[in-house]
């Protein structure tokens, strides 16, 4: 599981932490050049293997680079190999070359071969950085931890700690299960019949949104009043962002603490947002989000997760008989057993049948 705190650099460390993203991203950039260079004139791959071991030749042509740690740059590396392996499996587009807007972040995925990493309580040692201060509101297990990235978040930065938790859970009762169908008109449906509605937050924002990005698309190319005007969008941007996540953890937290076993439907969001009517309700709702923070909540407090194929669950009825439906179709009625209910309910009590039907 990730614990996200807010870091308080001093001036001095935050110039070193913006110093250090720049030399990453022109890292990244160049190492991308390599590839692209090598392939298209000598028909040769370059590997993440091939590119880490020239590392301490590249540090030494370029000195600026010893001022940052190399497992800094190996994750850099690292990040753009990813890419390339996530678009040759089809999961993604061919990687592009990444501007400053682009490249916010830089991971240390060693933290632990450091002792005084959390020596300092409500410090973070960052390695080439500093001693930087940390508002730690929760408690994690300093031994634990796996993974530090600092995320630069428009003018603030963040520091997401990666902590390593057992997947012990606990047994089972139908009583204290839940299962959740997740939509655009009611964010969700749970088999308890209760619904939560959806906030719609980047909708209730587009106007705003929309002014500032008019005054913005005003103002004079590398101009200083367009430097401002594109953070205030950036901004905006970031509350409708953290409206979502807050509101996500809360209502995760709450099924979470209220049941024992949480029943998703398996979806799959990436082919989902493909529809270009949908595709921005979907992304405002944030279901893929929702779902991960039930996940790794479930696995934390020692309960079941369970996630059930999402063919049909719309389309069944409890007794097991299909009732086909439209969209506009709102109200679920068998004809087999006499069923009448809200559809979005009922599903939710499809997914937790299935889920109660998976072995723990």
């Amino acid at each position: 599981m990730t614990f996200q705190f807010r870091l308080d650099p001093t001036p001095e460390q935050e110039q070193l932490m913006n110093r250090t993203l720049e030399l990453c991203r022109k890292l990244y950039n160049r190492a991308k050049e390599q590839r692209e260079t090598a392939y298209k004139q000598e028909g040769k791959t370059i590997t993440y293997a091939m590119q880490q071991k020239e590392l301490p030749a590249f540090k030494k042509e370029f000195p600026e680079y010893k001022n940052v740690h190399s497992q800094v740059l190996q994750d850099g590396l690292q990040r753009l190999d990813d890419a390339y392996q996530r678009f040759f499996r089809g999961e993604a587009g061919y990687p592009r070359y990444k501007s400053a807007d682009r490249y916010i972040s830089f991971t240390y995925p060693q933290p632990g071969a450091v002792e005084k990493t959390f020596a300092k309580p409500g410090y973070v040692y960052l390695s080439k950085i500093g001693v930087v201060k940390m508002k730690a509101h929760r408690p994690f297990d300093p031994a634990n931890v796996t993974q530090i990235n600092v995320k630069r978040y428009v003018d603030s930065w963040m520091v997401n700690i990666s902590v390593k938790v057992s997947d012990a859970e606990a047994a089972q009762t139908a009583e204290s299960a839940v299962g959740i169908d997740v939509g655009l008109n009611t964010f969700a449906a749970l088999s308890d019949e209760t619904k939560v509605d959806n906030p719609r937050y980047l909708r209730k924002a587009e106007k705003r949104l929309k002014r500032k990005q008019q005054l913005l698309s005003r103002k004079q190319p590398a101009s200083r009043n367009r430097k401002k005007a594109k953070l205030k969008v950036a901004k905006a941007h970031r509350k409708v962002a953290r409206q979502r996540k807050d509101f996500l953890h809360k209502q995760s937290y709450r099924i979470v603490r209220d049941h024992d076993l949480i029943a998703v439907e398996e979806l799959k969001v990436r082919n989902m947002v493909r529809n270009r009517r949908l595709a921005k309700s979907i992304s405002d709702a944030g279901w893929r989000r929702f779902i991960t923070y039930l996940c790794y909540k479930a696995k934390r407090q020692g309960k079941r997760f369970a996630q059930v194929p999402a063919h049909g669950t719309s389309q069944t009825c409890l007794c097991g008989a299909p009732v086909p439906k439209t969209l506009s179709i709102r109200i679920h009625e068998c004809e087999s057993c006499g069923l009448i209910q809200d559809r979005d309910i009922v599903s939710a009590k499809v997914i937790l049948q299935r889920a109660l039907d998976i072995p723990a």
